[in-house]
Protein backbone atom coordinates (compact mmCIF):
# COMPACT_ATOMS: atom_id res chain seq x y z
CA UNK A 1 0.00 0.00 0.00
CA UNK A 2 1.01 3.74 -1.17
CA UNK A 3 2.60 5.55 1.92
CA UNK A 4 2.78 9.29 1.92
CA UNK A 5 3.48 11.52 4.35
CA UNK A 6 2.22 15.38 3.79
CA UNK A 7 3.84 18.18 5.63
CA UNK A 8 1.06 21.59 5.60
CA UNK A 9 3.04 24.61 6.35
CA UNK A 10 1.76 27.42 8.51
CA UNK A 11 0.09 29.63 5.30
CA UNK A 12 -2.08 26.33 4.47
CA UNK A 13 -3.35 25.83 7.70
CA UNK A 14 -3.75 29.58 8.63
CA UNK A 15 -7.47 29.60 9.42
CA UNK A 16 -10.48 27.32 9.04
CA UNK A 17 -10.74 27.84 5.00
CA UNK A 18 -7.43 26.82 4.81
CA UNK A 19 -8.34 23.99 7.21
CA UNK A 20 -10.99 22.89 4.57
CA UNK A 21 -8.88 22.97 1.30
CA UNK A 22 -6.07 21.06 3.36
CA UNK A 23 -8.73 18.04 4.23
CA UNK A 24 -9.93 18.11 0.37
CA UNK A 25 -6.08 17.54 -0.33
CA UNK A 26 -5.60 14.61 1.87
CA UNK A 27 -8.60 12.83 1.54
CA UNK A 28 -8.07 12.90 -2.17
CA UNK A 29 -4.93 10.84 -1.33
CA UNK A 30 -4.96 7.09 -2.33
CA UNK A 31 -3.06 4.82 0.54
CA UNK A 32 -1.60 5.53 3.92
CA UNK A 33 -1.19 8.88 4.53
CA UNK A 34 0.87 10.95 7.39
CA UNK A 35 0.35 14.49 7.87
CA UNK A 36 2.66 16.44 9.83
CA UNK A 37 1.50 20.11 10.61
CA UNK A 38 3.10 23.84 11.45
CA UNK A 39 1.49 26.11 13.69
CA UNK A 40 -0.57 28.63 11.73
CA UNK A 41 0.88 31.70 10.05
CA UNK A 42 0.05 34.66 8.66
CA UNK A 43 -3.77 35.09 7.45
CA UNK A 44 -2.55 38.49 5.73
CA UNK A 45 0.89 40.56 5.32
CA UNK A 46 -0.56 42.91 8.37
CA UNK A 47 -1.28 39.23 10.75
CA UNK A 48 1.03 37.61 13.34
CA UNK A 49 2.41 34.56 13.49
CA UNK A 50 1.18 32.29 16.19
CA UNK A 51 4.94 30.94 16.75
CA UNK A 52 5.57 34.59 16.98
CA UNK A 53 2.89 35.63 19.58
CA UNK A 54 4.27 32.23 21.74
CA UNK A 55 7.36 33.77 21.51
CA UNK A 56 6.06 36.67 23.04
CA UNK A 57 4.10 35.54 25.80
CA UNK A 58 7.21 33.58 27.32
CA UNK A 59 9.21 36.63 26.49
CA UNK A 60 7.14 38.48 28.47
CA UNK A 61 6.45 35.66 31.55
CA UNK A 62 10.61 35.48 31.37
CA UNK A 63 11.13 39.10 31.89
CA UNK A 64 8.02 38.93 35.07
CA UNK A 65 5.42 41.04 32.33
CA UNK A 66 1.98 40.76 31.89
CA UNK A 67 1.26 37.88 28.98
CA UNK A 68 -2.40 37.66 29.03
CA UNK A 69 -3.18 39.85 26.38
CA UNK A 70 -1.43 38.10 24.41
CA UNK A 71 -2.30 34.54 25.49
CA UNK A 72 -6.04 35.67 24.60
CA UNK A 73 -5.13 36.68 21.25
CA UNK A 74 -3.88 33.05 20.56
CA UNK A 75 -6.59 31.43 22.16
CA UNK A 76 -9.39 34.02 19.55
CA UNK A 77 -7.00 32.53 16.82
CA UNK A 78 -7.68 29.55 17.38
CA UNK A 79 -11.43 29.64 18.51
CA UNK A 80 -12.43 31.06 14.81
CA UNK A 81 -11.12 27.41 13.60
CA UNK A 82 -12.58 25.11 16.25
CA UNK A 83 -16.46 27.30 16.07
CA UNK A 84 -15.57 27.51 12.13
CA UNK A 85 -14.90 23.79 11.98
CA UNK A 86 -17.94 22.82 14.40
CA UNK A 87 -15.67 20.81 15.65
CA UNK A 88 -15.64 19.33 19.77
CA UNK A 89 -12.47 20.46 21.07
CA UNK A 90 -11.98 21.72 24.93
CA UNK A 91 -9.35 24.75 23.90
CA UNK A 92 -9.91 26.38 26.98
CA UNK A 93 -8.31 23.75 28.68
CA UNK A 94 -5.14 23.53 26.67
CA UNK A 95 -4.98 27.36 26.88
CA UNK A 96 -5.11 27.14 31.18
CA UNK A 97 -2.38 24.68 30.92
CA UNK A 98 0.38 26.52 29.16
CA UNK A 99 -0.69 29.91 31.49
CA UNK A 100 0.24 27.59 33.95
CA UNK A 101 3.66 26.69 32.89
CA UNK A 102 3.79 30.33 31.89
CA UNK A 103 3.32 31.52 35.40
CA UNK A 104 5.32 28.99 37.14
CA UNK A 105 8.26 27.07 34.44
CA UNK A 106 8.39 29.36 31.61
CA UNK A 107 10.34 27.17 29.08
CA UNK A 108 10.71 28.62 25.81
CA UNK A 109 10.53 25.39 23.91
CA UNK A 110 7.77 23.80 25.10
CA UNK A 111 5.56 27.58 25.02
CA UNK A 112 6.26 27.40 21.15
CA UNK A 113 5.95 24.26 20.71
CA UNK A 114 2.40 24.67 21.87
CA UNK A 115 1.72 26.28 18.13
CA UNK A 116 1.89 22.95 16.26
CA UNK A 117 0.33 20.87 19.22
CA UNK A 118 -2.53 22.73 19.45
CA UNK A 119 -2.97 23.01 15.36
CA UNK A 120 -2.34 19.23 15.06
CA UNK A 121 -4.50 17.79 17.57
CA UNK A 122 -7.15 20.67 16.76
CA UNK A 123 -6.87 19.26 12.59
CA UNK A 124 -6.63 15.29 14.01
CA UNK A 125 -10.44 15.91 15.44
CA UNK A 126 -11.49 17.69 12.03
CA UNK A 127 -9.72 14.78 10.32
CA UNK A 128 -11.19 11.91 12.65
CA UNK A 129 -7.37 11.18 12.71
CA UNK A 130 -4.79 9.99 15.35
CA UNK A 131 -3.15 12.21 17.32
CA UNK A 132 0.67 11.54 17.36
CA UNK A 133 2.66 13.42 20.25
CA UNK A 134 6.01 13.84 18.88
CA UNK A 135 7.46 14.13 22.49
CA UNK A 136 6.58 10.69 22.79
CA UNK A 137 8.43 9.49 19.72
CA UNK A 138 11.02 12.28 18.52
CA UNK A 139 13.66 12.33 20.57
CA UNK A 140 16.95 14.66 21.17
CA UNK A 141 20.15 13.38 22.89
CA UNK A 142 21.81 16.13 25.11
CA UNK A 143 23.12 17.85 23.02
CA UNK A 144 20.16 19.36 20.72
CA UNK A 145 21.42 16.46 17.64
CA UNK A 146 18.04 14.29 16.76
CA UNK A 147 18.80 10.76 18.17
CA UNK A 148 18.16 9.18 14.83
CA UNK A 149 18.14 5.22 15.33
CA UNK A 150 15.52 5.68 18.30
CA UNK A 151 13.25 8.22 16.50
CA UNK A 152 13.00 6.28 13.44
CA UNK A 153 12.16 2.71 15.31
CA UNK A 154 9.60 4.47 18.00
CA UNK A 155 8.00 6.06 15.30
CA UNK A 156 7.39 3.59 13.42
CA UNK A 157 6.00 1.95 16.05
CA UNK A 158 3.50 4.41 16.36
CA UNK A 159 2.83 4.53 12.59
CA UNK A 160 3.16 1.30 11.58
CA UNK A 161 -0.37 -0.01 12.66
CA UNK A 162 -1.91 3.28 11.32
CA UNK A 163 -3.35 4.19 8.35
CA UNK A 164 -3.78 7.87 9.03
CA UNK A 165 -2.32 10.11 11.60
CA UNK A 166 -1.80 13.54 12.46
CA UNK A 167 1.81 14.43 14.03
CA UNK A 168 2.69 18.01 15.53
CA UNK A 169 5.61 18.81 13.76
CA UNK A 170 8.91 21.06 15.16
CA UNK A 171 9.60 19.67 18.28
CA UNK A 172 9.93 16.63 20.17
CA UNK A 173 11.61 15.44 23.84
CA UNK A 174 15.16 15.09 25.19
CA UNK A 175 15.13 11.86 27.31
CA UNK A 176 13.90 13.16 30.49
CA UNK A 177 10.68 14.14 28.24
CA UNK A 178 11.78 18.08 28.00
CA UNK A 179 10.32 19.81 25.45
CA UNK A 180 13.21 20.97 22.15
CA UNK A 181 12.27 22.57 19.09
CA UNK A 182 14.34 22.47 15.78
CA UNK A 183 15.19 26.07 14.38
CA UNK A 184 12.39 28.11 12.85
CA UNK A 185 10.86 26.14 10.22
CA UNK A 186 11.83 22.68 11.46
CA UNK A 187 8.18 21.14 10.69
CA UNK A 188 9.60 20.35 7.40
CA UNK A 189 12.34 18.14 9.04
CA UNK A 190 9.37 16.66 11.37
CA UNK A 191 7.99 15.69 8.03
CA UNK A 192 11.33 14.26 6.78
CA UNK A 193 12.12 12.56 9.98
CA UNK A 194 8.09 10.73 9.94
CA UNK A 195 8.60 10.12 5.82
CA UNK A 196 12.08 8.11 6.69
CA UNK A 197 10.74 6.60 9.65
CA UNK A 198 7.51 4.54 7.89
CA UNK A 199 9.78 4.41 4.39
CA UNK A 200 7.30 6.83 2.42
CA UNK A 201 6.86 6.53 -1.25
CA UNK A 202 6.58 10.07 -1.44
CA UNK A 203 7.41 13.37 0.82
CA UNK A 204 4.68 15.78 0.11
CA UNK A 205 5.96 19.09 1.03
CA UNK A 206 2.75 21.87 0.95
CA UNK A 207 3.22 25.69 1.01
CA UNK A 208 2.01 28.78 -0.41
CA UNK A 209 4.07 28.30 -3.72
CA UNK A 210 3.79 26.28 -7.18
CA UNK A 211 7.61 24.90 -5.97
CA UNK A 212 10.86 26.33 -6.78
CA UNK A 213 11.42 29.38 -8.95
CA UNK A 214 14.60 29.06 -11.40
CA UNK A 215 15.64 32.95 -10.07
CA UNK A 216 14.23 35.44 -7.21
CA UNK A 217 11.15 37.04 -8.47
CA UNK A 218 11.88 39.67 -6.74
CA UNK A 219 14.83 40.35 -9.25
CA UNK A 220 13.55 38.81 -11.93
CA UNK A 221 10.52 39.20 -13.50
CA UNK A 222 8.59 36.20 -13.80
CA UNK A 223 11.09 33.35 -13.94
CA UNK A 224 10.84 29.84 -15.07
CA UNK A 225 9.65 26.83 -12.33
CA UNK A 226 11.84 24.38 -11.81
CA UNK A 227 10.15 20.76 -12.30
CA UNK A 228 12.49 18.47 -11.17
CA UNK A 229 15.75 19.12 -8.79
CA UNK A 230 18.19 17.10 -6.98
CA UNK A 231 19.17 16.62 -3.46
CA UNK A 232 22.68 18.23 -3.90
CA UNK A 233 21.13 21.37 -5.93
CA UNK A 234 19.01 22.25 -3.70
CA UNK A 235 21.29 22.22 -1.05
CA UNK A 236 23.70 24.53 -3.29
CA UNK A 237 20.56 26.85 -3.82
CA UNK A 238 19.55 26.89 -0.30
CA UNK A 239 22.31 27.71 0.98
CA UNK A 240 21.94 30.92 -0.80
CA UNK A 241 18.66 31.12 0.48
CA UNK A 242 16.58 29.85 -2.77
CA UNK A 243 14.56 27.31 -0.85
CA UNK A 244 10.78 27.34 0.29
CA UNK A 245 11.65 24.10 2.63
CA UNK A 246 14.13 24.08 5.80
CA UNK A 247 17.46 23.35 4.40
CA UNK A 248 17.69 20.22 7.03
CA UNK A 249 14.73 18.46 6.03
CA UNK A 250 17.00 17.30 2.99
CA UNK A 251 18.92 14.96 4.87
CA UNK A 252 16.67 12.38 6.43
CA UNK A 253 14.54 11.49 2.99
CA UNK A 254 17.90 11.34 0.90
CA UNK A 255 19.55 8.94 2.83
CA UNK A 256 16.64 6.67 2.34
CA UNK A 257 15.78 8.37 -1.52
CA UNK A 258 12.69 9.52 -0.71
CA UNK A 259 11.70 11.84 -3.60
CA UNK A 260 10.08 15.54 -2.09
CA UNK A 261 7.45 16.92 -4.05
CA UNK A 262 7.13 20.71 -3.06
CA UNK A 263 3.16 21.80 -3.73
CA UNK A 264 0.85 24.54 -3.33
CA UNK A 265 -1.72 24.20 -0.98
CA UNK A 266 -4.08 26.92 -3.18
CA UNK A 267 -3.31 25.79 -6.56
CA UNK A 268 -3.23 21.62 -5.95
CA UNK A 269 -3.55 20.84 -9.67
CA UNK A 270 -0.16 22.51 -10.09
CA UNK A 271 2.90 19.99 -9.82
CA UNK A 272 5.41 21.27 -8.06
CA UNK A 273 9.22 20.62 -7.65
CA UNK A 274 9.99 17.22 -7.30
CA UNK A 275 13.49 17.10 -5.29
CA UNK A 276 14.89 13.44 -6.47
CA UNK A 277 18.23 12.05 -5.69
CA UNK A 278 19.05 12.13 -9.41
CA UNK A 279 17.90 15.16 -11.76
CA UNK A 280 17.07 12.70 -14.79
CA UNK A 281 16.21 16.42 -16.92
CA UNK A 282 19.93 17.41 -16.11
CA UNK A 283 21.24 17.27 -19.83
CA UNK A 284 18.63 19.06 -21.09
CA UNK A 285 19.71 22.41 -19.75
CA UNK A 286 23.47 23.38 -17.90
CA UNK A 287 21.65 25.51 -15.24
CA UNK A 288 18.77 24.53 -12.25
CA UNK A 289 18.64 27.43 -10.75
CA UNK A 290 20.08 30.99 -9.32
CA UNK A 291 20.18 32.51 -6.15
CA UNK A 292 22.32 35.03 -4.29
CA UNK A 293 23.15 35.98 -0.57
CA UNK A 294 24.72 39.82 0.49
CA UNK A 295 26.22 40.87 3.53
CA UNK A 296 30.20 39.66 2.84
CA UNK A 297 33.82 40.89 3.11
CA UNK A 298 36.84 39.35 2.00
CA UNK A 299 40.17 39.26 3.07
CA UNK A 300 42.53 39.60 0.33
CA UNK A 301 45.85 38.10 2.16
CA UNK A 302 49.53 38.43 0.00
CA UNK A 303 52.71 37.12 1.01
CA UNK A 304 55.62 36.05 -0.92
CA UNK A 305 56.47 32.15 -1.71
CA UNK A 306 53.18 31.24 0.67
CA UNK A 307 52.92 27.99 -1.46
CA UNK A 308 55.80 26.84 0.27
CA UNK A 309 54.85 27.73 4.12
CA UNK A 310 53.30 24.26 5.50
CA UNK A 311 50.07 24.85 7.80
CA UNK A 312 49.57 28.63 6.21
CA UNK A 313 45.66 27.71 5.75
CA UNK A 314 45.45 26.15 8.31
CA UNK A 315 46.60 28.87 10.16
CA UNK A 316 44.45 31.15 8.77
CA UNK A 317 41.14 29.25 9.27
CA UNK A 318 41.93 28.64 12.90
CA UNK A 319 42.75 32.27 13.66
CA UNK A 320 39.01 32.69 12.22
CA UNK A 321 37.73 29.80 13.90
CA UNK A 322 38.95 31.27 17.64
CA UNK A 323 36.53 33.74 17.02
CA UNK A 324 33.85 32.30 15.85
CA UNK A 325 33.81 33.37 12.37
CA UNK A 326 33.09 31.10 9.63
CA UNK A 327 34.91 31.14 6.24
CA UNK A 328 32.30 30.96 3.42
CA UNK A 329 35.06 30.23 0.68
CA UNK A 330 39.20 30.63 0.36
CA UNK A 331 39.47 30.87 -3.47
CA UNK A 332 43.58 30.72 -3.59
CA UNK A 333 46.76 31.86 -6.10
CA UNK A 334 50.55 31.03 -5.60
CA UNK A 335 51.41 34.13 -3.36
CA UNK A 336 47.58 34.92 -2.38
CA UNK A 337 44.43 33.20 -0.52
CA UNK A 338 41.23 35.03 -0.04
CA UNK A 339 39.10 34.50 2.63
CA UNK A 340 35.29 35.51 1.98
CA UNK A 341 33.50 36.01 5.41
CA UNK A 342 29.84 37.00 6.64
CA UNK A 343 30.09 40.99 7.50
CA UNK A 344 28.55 40.99 10.45
CA UNK A 345 30.45 37.70 12.08
CA UNK A 346 33.72 39.52 11.14
CA UNK A 347 32.77 43.27 12.47
CA UNK A 348 32.51 41.81 15.65
CA UNK A 349 36.12 40.41 15.56
CA UNK A 350 37.92 42.80 12.72
CA UNK A 351 40.74 44.29 14.90
CA UNK A 352 41.59 41.31 16.73
CA UNK A 353 41.87 38.81 13.35
CA UNK A 354 43.38 41.18 11.76
CA UNK A 355 46.34 41.75 14.59
CA UNK A 356 46.38 37.41 14.91
CA UNK A 357 46.67 37.26 11.02
CA UNK A 358 49.54 39.93 11.01
CA UNK A 359 50.92 38.07 14.32
CA UNK A 360 50.99 34.51 13.02
CA UNK A 361 50.96 34.86 9.62
CA UNK A 362 53.47 38.30 8.80
CA UNK A 363 51.70 38.57 5.28
CA UNK A 364 53.01 41.46 3.03
CA UNK A 365 49.48 42.76 2.80
CA UNK A 366 45.97 42.21 3.53
CA UNK A 367 43.17 44.36 1.65
CA UNK A 368 39.26 43.84 3.69
CA UNK A 369 36.83 44.47 1.10
CA UNK A 370 33.26 44.90 2.07
CA UNK A 371 29.45 44.74 0.47
CA UNK A 372 30.10 42.42 -1.73
CA UNK A 373 27.26 39.60 -2.66
CA UNK A 374 27.93 36.13 -3.52
CA UNK A 375 26.05 34.60 -6.25
CA UNK A 376 25.35 30.69 -7.26
CA UNK A 377 24.84 29.84 -10.56
CA UNK A 378 23.96 25.75 -10.11
CA UNK A 379 23.48 22.79 -12.28
CA UNK A 380 23.90 19.25 -12.83
CA UNK A 381 23.98 19.85 -16.08
CA UNK A 382 27.33 22.00 -16.49
CA UNK A 383 29.45 18.98 -16.61
CA UNK A 384 27.38 18.14 -19.75
CA UNK A 385 27.54 21.35 -21.44
CA UNK A 386 30.54 23.01 -22.77
CA UNK A 387 31.26 26.92 -22.73
CA UNK A 388 28.90 27.21 -19.74
CA UNK A 389 31.32 29.88 -17.95
CA UNK A 390 32.19 31.48 -21.58
CA UNK A 391 28.50 32.30 -21.69
CA UNK A 392 28.30 33.37 -17.48
CA UNK A 393 31.41 35.80 -18.02
CA UNK A 394 29.87 36.58 -21.36
CA UNK A 395 26.39 38.00 -19.62
CA UNK A 396 28.43 40.03 -17.07
CA UNK A 397 30.81 41.93 -18.93
CA UNK A 398 27.81 42.37 -21.83
CA UNK A 399 26.09 44.04 -18.20
CA UNK A 400 28.96 45.88 -17.64
CA UNK A 401 28.82 43.80 -14.07
CA UNK A 402 32.19 43.61 -12.44
CA UNK A 403 33.02 40.43 -10.91
CA UNK A 404 35.05 40.25 -7.41
CA UNK A 405 35.83 36.34 -7.43
CA UNK A 406 35.22 33.37 -9.00
CA UNK A 407 35.01 29.58 -7.07
CA UNK A 408 33.98 26.91 -8.96
CA UNK A 409 33.67 23.56 -7.47
CA UNK A 410 35.65 20.25 -8.47
CA UNK A 411 32.41 18.99 -8.86
CA UNK A 412 31.71 21.61 -11.89
CA UNK A 413 28.13 21.55 -10.53
CA UNK A 414 28.05 25.31 -9.39
CA UNK A 415 29.93 28.31 -10.18
CA UNK A 416 30.19 31.23 -7.18
CA UNK A 417 31.19 34.74 -8.16
CA UNK A 418 31.19 38.23 -5.63
CA UNK A 419 30.34 41.55 -7.11
CA UNK A 420 29.26 44.60 -5.91
CA UNK A 421 26.14 45.47 -3.59
CA UNK A 422 24.88 47.55 -6.27
CA UNK A 423 25.47 45.44 -8.73
CA UNK A 424 23.29 42.31 -7.57
CA UNK A 425 20.12 43.20 -9.74
CA UNK A 426 21.57 43.93 -13.02
CA UNK A 427 24.11 40.96 -12.45
CA UNK A 428 21.17 38.14 -11.67
CA UNK A 429 19.21 39.29 -14.67
CA UNK A 430 22.09 39.35 -16.66
CA UNK A 431 22.60 35.56 -15.68
CA UNK A 432 19.34 34.68 -16.15
CA UNK A 433 18.24 35.51 -19.71
CA UNK A 434 22.16 34.28 -20.70
CA UNK A 435 20.63 30.75 -19.44
CA UNK A 436 16.94 30.86 -19.49
CA UNK A 437 15.46 33.10 -22.01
Amino acid sequence: MKKTVLKFGGSSLADSGQFKKVRDIILSEDGKTYVVVSAPGKRSPSDTKVTDMLYSAYDAASRGRNYSEILENIRRRYLEIVTALEISFDLDKEISEIAKRLETDPQVDYVVSRGEYLNARIFSAFLGFEFVEPAECVFFNADGTLNQDRTYSELNKKLENLDHAVIAGFYGAFEDGRIHTFSRGGSDISGSIAARAVNADVYENWTDVSGMLSADPRIVKNPKSIETISYRELRELSYMGASVMHEEAVFPVRAAGIPINIRNTNRPEDRGTWIVSHNSTAGSSAVTGIAGKKGFSTLLIEKAMMNNEVGFVAKLLNIFASRGVSVEHIPTGIDTITAVVDSDGFKRSKSEILDEIKEQLNPDTVIVESGLVLIAVVGVGMVYKKGVSATLFTALADADVNVRMIDQGSSEMNIIIAVDDSDYGKAVNAIYSAFFA
